[in-house]
């Protein structure tokens, strides 16, 4: 074992009225919610890349943490698995989540890269078999590396697009290898900076042609899991492809695969695409590609991904019901896609940070589940829709009268509509009675 969490006893539930910061108040893995354990409904996954490989930079100032592991080749690598999963351990989580160039040092060619990436594999498996944590999913960093610059499928060069085939074939092979639940796309620079140098028929060409390609080498292999994309708007690039849940909807229709993947969708991102969490989750799941969740926040007074641990209850719990509504996860989970501020040096806040994004989505998973079981919510919904269920009504969707019978309905019978209060401030008040 390492000494990174000397001294920091494993996290225990201790209910809402304690006062130990490193303690759940709401998080209790057994409790049954909806007739499931909190822990599976939940499904906590800690990523590698925030809480591992993140240095505390931003724009204007480099590394404020101070890692062991930092700077330290495949030695340093190694001992980075090792402190991931006592972490895993203090917080009792059960699943982690990574991209191939956190775990691992890029080499001096993608076959050195590779094999570096299965060495880290092979610890991985180790650990999980030692202590019984499990691979949420895996994916690429295809968006670091300045090869990567004008983006890794939609790049203007063949051999970026062939390298990054590559880099995904491993990362995915090391998925599937760890037994992982899904494989994410995260389109990092697949978008653009400007229109005067930009394809955007060929780009999307481009695009669709490597999920595709990712989608028939799945199958190849046998890796069971899904494949998700990551809707993201912006940031780096002026304008990005998979700019959210309906623009990637669109975008798999196209090519015939939106049977075939869903979407990993990240509160921080919905929110910089104009939508609230919970609009793009039940949009998600409309549709029906909802996967899996990246849980965090943004600040609502800077327009950048900021990615900070949740902690906003009513935000969480609206988005929390909408997943329930769907049906909760299956293959999915939530991610803590989260950082901690670059003043919060010590390991302490790493879990302090982790506890505290627990317990929000854990005490919104009880608010979600007793407004489901509230039923008020059902029944406003039933009846402000109820007219639905007459027969002339079903008719007009089912595709028995066209729109001249239709016409002629409303005429014949005189119709008039009377329009019908929406409630909306009284649903507001009834979500605040659960929050």
């Amino acid at each position: 074992m390492s000494d990174f969490f000397q001294g920091i006893a494993p996290v225990k539930y201790e209910g809402p009225d304690s006062a130990n910061p490193l303690a759940f108040r709401y998080y209790d893995r057994d409790r049954l919610v909806l007739g499931k354990r909190m822990e599976d409904q939940l499904r906590f996954a800690v990523a590698y890349w925030h809480s591992f490989a993140w240095e505390g930079g931003d724009p204007f100032g480099g590394r404020t943490f101070l890692r062991p592991w930092f700077d330290g080749g495949m030695e340093a690598a190694r001992l980075k698995a090792e402190v991931c999963f006592e972490m895993l351990d203090i917080l009792d989580a059960p699943f982690f989540t990574f991209h191939d160039r956190d775990v691992a040092p890029e080499g001096q060619s993608l076959a050195e890269s590779n094999r570096n990436l299965r060495e880290i594999t092979d610890i991985f498996g180790e650990l999980m078999e030692k202590t019984g944590k499990k691979l949420l999913w895996g994916t690429a960093n295809l968006f670091s590396n300045r090869r990567y610059m004008s983006g890794a499928a939609t790049n203007p060069d063949p051999e970026v697009f062939a390298y990054a085939a590559g880099q995904v074939r491993a990362a995915l092979d090391a998925t599937h290898r760890l037994g992982g639940a899904n494989y994410v796309l995260w389109g990092g620079r697949e978008g653009y900076e400007t229109l005067l140098n930009t394809d955007m028929e060929r780009e999307l060409e481009q695009l669709g042609r490597f999920l595709s390609l990712v989608v028939d080498y799945k199958h190849r292999v046998g890796f069971q899991g899904t494949i998700m994309i990551e809707p993201k708007p912006q940031e780096p690039t002026k304008h990005q492809y998979d700019y959210d849940v309906a623009s990637v909807y669109g975008f798999l229709r196209r090519f015939e695969l939106e049977k075939e993947v869903k979407v990993n969708i990240e509160v921080g991102h919905a929110v910089l695409a104009g939508h609230s969490f919970e609009h793009e989750i039940a949009l998600a799941s409309a549709l029906g590609i909802f996967g899996s969740v990246d849980a965090n926040r943004n600040d609502y007074q800077s327009g950048w991904d900021t990615d900070q641990f949740p902690n906003n209850h009513p935000e969480m719990t609206l988005g929390m019901y909408q997943i329930l509504k769907a049906g909760g996860f299956y293959d999915g989970g939530f991610n803590f896609d989260s950082k901690l501020r670059r003043q919060s040096l010590d390991p302490e806040d790493l879990i302090a940070a982790h506890v505290g994004g627990m317990d929000v989505c854990a005490r919104a998973l009880l608010s979600a589940a007793a407004l489901i079981e509230d039923g008020s919510f059902d029944r406003a919904l039933a009846d402000r829709y109820a007219g639905w269920d007459d027969t002339e009504a079903r008719n007009m969707l089912g595709g028995d009268a066209d729109l001249g019978a239709i016409a002629d309905w409303v005429e014949t019978e005189g119709i008039e509509p009377e329009p019908r209060s929406g409630k909306q401030e009284m649903l507001e008040n009834l979500v605040n009675r659960f929050v």
